[in-house]
């Protein structure tokens, strides 16, 4: 039921007003209509606080709604991610690092032997000419020396 509510109760009890006849019949008196005119003023404040009560209630209802639909949605995207992350993290953990530093290494280890291979003759060649290139000369230093009988 939609009804709508006034924001105050002095409007409501205004909105209830209209209810009240304007012409009293002939055959009662002054204070009996004023009696009835009070008893109607009060049955509108209690319908209006009746009023007010339910609006109140469901307005309440709709926020403790809007609060477990909104506890839902956060538990289901929790949920949602929790699962996106087991999913990363399992990847992750199933993937064998030591495989790929293994591969790593044997790359390493085919590069250093191809480079052993390729300079070895070489390396061999120029150690041995510098242990056949002796000079048998003495230097100057080396005749004065021993000139003078100091070697």
């Amino acid at each position: 039921s939609s009804q709508f509510v006034p924001s105050t109760p002095r409007r409501l009890l205004a909105s209830f007003v209209h209810r009240i006849p304007t012409a009293a019949a002939p055959s009662l008196t002054m204070s009996g209509k004023s009696q009835e005119l009070i008893q109607q003023l009060l049955h509108a404040e209690k319908e209006a606080e009746a009023l007010i009560a339910t609006a109140k209630k469901n307005r309440l209802n709709k926020l403790k709604q809007a609060k477990d639909k909104a506890e839902e949605d956060l538990k289901a995207f929790r949920e949602e991610q929790e699962k996106k992350f087991q999913k990363e993290m399992g990847a992750k953990a199933a993937a064998d690092p030591s495989a790929e530093l293994k591969g790593a290494t044997e790359e390493e280890i085919r590069k250093v032997k191809l480079d052993y291979e390729t300079n070895k003759k070489r390396t061999v060649e120029y150690v041995v000419s510098k242990v056949l290139d002796v000079t048998t000369d003495l230097t100057d230093t080396q005749k004065q020396a021993l000139k003078f009988g100091r070697v």
